[in-house]
């Protein structure tokens, strides 16, 4: 799976189904570039299209069981890597770095620049 394809994935999976403009605004594409990544997804079917329940104009993009069920396992291996780069570090250290990603993650979301 391409990287721009498991950005996408990673949108929904963290925060649900979303319009395609909005899709295009958080992963800071075109729409054009959204339409050929959901094209795809969908292919594969991982995504699916939905009719916006009040805007006749846009399409709500959205995981299937098999889109979950792929990012569920995609994030399972992520963490089980960076666990085993974790190991590397002393316990001292791991609660040392571990203080001060939860510092800065804290800063980002005080200043607005992510949710």
């Amino acid at each position: 799976m391409t990287y721009a394809r498991m950005r996408l994935l990673g949108a929904l999976h963290c925060n649900g189904p979303q319009i395609m403009s909005s899709i295009s605004d958080e992963l800071g594409v075109t729409r054009r570039n959204v339409t050929a990544l959901v094209d795809a997804l969908e292919e594969e079917g991982l995504v699916r299209r939905k009719p916006h329940p009040t805007d006749r104009r846009a399409t709500v993009i959205e995981m299937t069981v098999r889109g979950e069920r792929t990012m569920d396992r995609a994030y399972d291996e992520h963490r089980a890597a960076v666990a085993e780069l974790f190991e590397e570090l002393g316990g001292g250290d791991q609660r040392e770095l571990t203080r001060m990603l939860g510092a800065l993650r804290e800063a980002i979301r005080r200043d607005g620049i992510c949710g």
